[in-house]
């Protein structure tokens, strides 16, 4: 059976009979049987306890492409799942059901990390990923789970908005092989109304990423109309990526839709994302995507040399391939930064639940 409540590291005692936790920069301080904002630390018996370990909100098999990394073992089935909470309050949350959750009957599904690592290498998985909500809130079952799946060759890929400490963070990263980080907008004004967070802590992340580690680092911006979509602000985002980044990180725009605490914008227009792509290239970035529309000019991938389509892709199926057996451009020899394989995988745009009973 496995253990739902196990002790953390990272929280101290405070002077008024509370604890702080030190996880994210939230440091919510805490009396004994309140929960953090994230809903899943909690103060029990003097000290910080994560409460859903194990627990998950459903499995699945997604393409990788859906996380969304195009630079990342294109066309390879990916054993996706999430559990409930977050520990940012983003008003025009696009997985608020599970993220907002505070019912823990909702994780139905349990799995050990063994039993999650057995599973991808059985369902002929590349990697697990930490999606659905954000990986930080549950960081020991996270890292956990990755540490049982490099124990079977199986990477681990992280889709979260980067809201964490210091400290915390370079032992979460360093369990990481990928991450998608939700860089939401370049504003504090908009992180603080919209988020309740702050940009700073999630730049300072990007820029550990990229300078100190070895991860790969994919980011995407959600671009909502007359909130982070004007061209000054597209402006200043992607010239910060080309300056204090790197400019061959992979960059999404993708679509809002109405959902949550939002229901009175309306959705993105499909220009409105051209346009932000046509701006971060003009500023030197070399890979820059649209999302969630129907754009294949848009979410393939070219050769920032010679100009040629390396990856197709029409949604999530890849519709061709011009990459050697090295990753590098057919036509020109120039390398495309990320991992490939010799050939590119075939698993399209299914999603298949998947049964963790099957693999205790």
């Amino acid at each position: 059976m496995i253990q739902e409540t196990v002790p953390t590291r990272y929280w101290h005692r405070l002077e008024d009979d509370r604890v702080q936790c030190d996880l994210c920069p939230r440091l919510c301080r805490l009396h004994e049987g309140q929960r953090g904002l994230c809903f899943v630390r909690a103060c029990q018996g003097g000290e910080i306890v994560l409460t859903t370990y194990g627990r998950s909100s459903g499995f699945c098999i997604d393409p990788i492409e859906k996380k969304p990394l195009h630079h990342y073992l294109p066309g390879t089935p990916v054993l996706s799942f999430g559990t409930a909470g977050c520990n940012l309050s983003c008003k025009f949350c696009q997985n608020w059901d599970t993220t907002k959750s505070r019912e823990l009957d909702a994780l139905a599904d349990h799995a050990s990390p063994e039993a999650i690592a057995r599973a991808a290498r059985s369902l002929g998985c590349r990697s697990v990923a930490f999606t659905y909500n954000d990986p930080v809130i549950f960081f020991e079952y996270a890292l956990d789970v990755a540490r049982a799946c490099r124990a079977l060759r199986v990477r681990t890929v992280a889709v979260t908005a980067g809201y964490i400490q210091p400290e915390p963070r370079a032992e979460f990263f360093a369990g990481m092989d990928a991450v998608n980080i939700d860089l939401k907008s370049f504003s504090d004004d908009f992180y603080h109304r919209l988020c309740g967070g702050h940009l700073q802590p999630v730049l300072e992340t990007l820029e550990y990423l990229v300078r100190q580690t070895s991860v790969w680092v994919e980011i995407t911006t959600l671009l909502i109309p007359g909130e982070n979509d004007s061209e000054a602000e597209i402006d200043v985002l992607t010239h910060w990526i080309v300056e204090q980044l790197n400019p061959n990180i992979p960059l999404h725009f993708s679509a809002f839709h109405p959902d949550y605490r939002m229901l009175d914008h309306a959705p993105t227009p499909a220009a409105t994302l051209s346009r932000a792509r046509a701006i971060a290239l003009r500023n030197g970035l070399r890979h820059v995507y649209t999302g969630n529309v129907h754009d294949e000019a848009g979410s393939s991938t070219y050769c920032a040399r010679c100009g040629q389509r390396l990856i197709g892709r029409d949604w999530y199926q890849l519709t061709s391939w011009n990459l050697d057996a090295q990753g590098c451009c057919t036509q020109c020899g120039e390398r495309c930064p990320g991992l490939f394989e010799p050939r590119p995988g075939h698993w399209g745009s299914r999603r298949v639940p998947v049964r963790m009973s099957d693999f205790a």
